[in-house]
């Protein structure tokens, strides 16, 4: 006989009407019935899946972009200043090897889920054939979910495995089903399979709450979501995903108090929420005309500011979109850059100056001599005594005017002498009358076919110099002589420092010290010639959420863009506005 599960509905019903059905540890044996189906089905297919050939397969991507793109004015500008959003995506490119890209194809399983409901015998032939060391239930139900296949195969899977089991079907197969009904949004499955699990287990897991909460958001039974966020609670603080869907739910159904509240806890517990929450928030607004909500929003804005957040290209239309909404306001938004010195393209304005001012040059001083020179050994191998030599040589020359990584300049150029490439950038900011000081190790100083003794004099006669042992560390001299000698001072290096940040005792020292990072690092650029290198001019503008009170500066994340972590966004939206003034009577 065939046994096939013809709805998952079925389930709870069939398990009210019948005592002895169990999703647990079997007490006793059962008979489970169930409606005969035909044999209409299929199982895996073996047939292999041919690949493109490299050539082909980068046309394609090639042609996809160019179609995505097109002559779009918003369309990608290249990359003015080394902090610049793509710019380490772009420098990854250049540097890797071409002759391996073909190689980088996706791996394609030979097999593939089933694509229509299987019966008994079926998926008894699919066990036999089964091969791997996992559990044949666990393999199957996991490559759903994966794949997002169709809800009725996986019925199949579990009536299967519900016959060969005296109608038992396992906490963990019924959590992975339930994952497969959440994403394809299948509510009213999802409530089913929630019956069943409150009459069976007395708690659940926090995984199992934060599907049922994605779940039960969007039906009339939301509320009992928020009781399943209560339990979450009990064992450990909610991710800041369980409160964006709580949230998104709360304003689904027009209950803004209860979504300010959770947003407010979420806060609390200091957690970043998510992007999407705060859209939710923006795209709910439009609809609102509410001073205190509106409040609220502009609160949301400095809350991205004070944190360096940046809203995707989706939050920033919804930004713009709830803005130009507002009544009594004519709010106009529009998508620019800022130019390089630090003019809005759109408005004119003049954004805020990317410099500290002198209480926070002198904080950030402070903070990195305690905390990364004197106290952070764990990032430098050097020892007190070199470091008091390197103070005394600093003390007795007069303040830079650029500091150089002497050792990382020099490998900027593969092919080129490391000396030469040194002695290239030392001569070409020589000729500008600047302090400059190079540090380095001092294995520079042996010849060698890398390191001429020629071209290291020349060096030595156009800037300061000092050496360090071979075994130190030349960041905390880096750090040490740049701060020393003033805010006018700027440092070139490849080395983003992100160590040395993380050790800063708290996120206001972190951004400081990135703002000042961005403000004073200089980076070379290899021309199209070899032997051609350009200086990338630092940022004069600071990138965050900016206001005067009549407008507003966003930078905001574009979708093709891949932005690593220490970079910003290159694309802002302006908003201008004006009250409007009543009509004379």
């Amino acid at each position: 006989m065939t046994f096939y599960l013809p709805g998952f509905r079925s389930f709870p019903k069939l398990w009210k009407s019948t005592p002895y059905f169990e999703l647990g540890p079997a007490t006793s044996p059962v008979s489970l019935f169930l409606a005969v189906t035909g044999n209409q089905h299929r199982w895996f297919s073996v047939k292999s899946t041919s690949l493109p050939n490299g050539k082909a397969l980068r046309l394609l991507v090639a042609k996809a972009r160019t179609l995505k793109k097109g002559n779009d004015s918003n369309s990608q500008v290249s990359p003015d200043h080394y902090f610049a959003a793509g710019a380490a995506k772009k420098r990854s490119q250049v540097h890797s090897n071409p002759q391996h890209r073909d190689h980088a194809l996706p791996r394609v399983s030979a097999l593939q889920l089933p694509t229509k409901p299987l019966n008994s015998e079926e998926w008894d032939k699919l066990k036999e054939d089964f091969n791997g060391k996992a559990s044949f239930e666990d393999w199957v139900i996991s490559q759903m979910v994966h794949h997002c296949s169709s809800i009725d195969v996986a019925k199949s899977l579990l009536a299967w495995v519900a016959t060969k089991n005296n109608g038992i079907v396992g906490y963990n197969l019924l959590v992975k089903y339930l994952s497969l009904c959440v994403s394809h949004k299948q509510t009213s499955e999802v409530i089913d399979v929630y019956e069943i699990m409150k009459a069976k287990y007395k708690c659940l897991e926090p995984g199992a709450n934060t599907l049922l909460i994605r779940g039960l958001m969007p039906s009339d039974r939301w509320r009992e979501a928020l009781l399943l966020l209560e339990d979450i609670k009990k064992v450990m603080v909610p991710s800041k995903r369980n409160y964006n869907d709580c949230i998104q739910g709360a304003l689904l159904h027009q209950d803004v108090n209860v979504a300010w509240s959770l947003y407010q806890e979420l806060v609390g517990h200091n957690l970043i929420p998510l992007l999407e929450t705060l859209k939710a928030f923006f795209d709910f607004g439009k609809d609102i005309n509410d001073d205190h909500y509106s409040n609220k929003l502009l609160d949301i804005l400095l809350y991205l500011r004070n944190n360096q957040l940046y809203p995707g290209e989706s939050f920033a239309h919804s930004i713009k979109a709830w803005f130009e909404s507002i009544p009594g306001r004519q709010w106009k938004g529009q998508f620019t850059t800022i130019q390089k010195s630090g003019q809005c393209s759109s408005c004119g304005r003049i954004l805020e100056s990317i410099h500290l001012s002198p209480e926070e040059y002198e904080f950030l001083k402070e903070t990195i001599m305690r905390d990364v020179i004197d106290g952070g050994d764990q990032y430098k191998k050097t020892t007190p005594q070199e470091l008091k030599r390197f103070e005394r040589f600093v003390n007795s020359c007069p303040p830079f005017d650029i500091v150089i990584d002497g050792l990382n300049v020099a490998k900027m150029l593969r092919k080129s002498r490391e000396s030469q490439t040194l002695l290239a950038v030392v001569s070409q900011l020589a000729q500008q009358n600047l302090q400059l000081l190079v540090l380095g190790r001092k294995h520079m100083l042996t010849a060698s076919s890398r390191w001429r003794r020629d071209e290291m004099e020349q060096v030595q006669r156009q800037a300061h110099c000092f050496f360090a042992d071979n075994i130190s560390e030349d960041d905390p001299f880096l750090l040490y002589a740049t701060l020393n000698s003033g805010s006018h001072c700027k440092f070139i290096t490849k080395d983003l420092m992100r160590d040395h940040k993380a050790c800063l005792p708290d996120a206001r020292a972190q951004h400081l010290f990135f703002k000042w990072q961005q403000g004073h690092q200089l980076a070379v650029r290899k021309g199209f010639r070899s032997s051609h290198l350009t200086l990338l001019d630092p940022l004069r503008y600071d990138t965050v959420v900016q206001t005067t009170g009549d407008s507003w500066h966003i930078p905001y994340d574009e979708d093709l863009v891949q932005r690593s972590s220490y970079e910003v966004p290159t694309k802002w939206l302006c908003l201008q506005g004006k009250t409007q003034v009543p009509a004379p009577c």
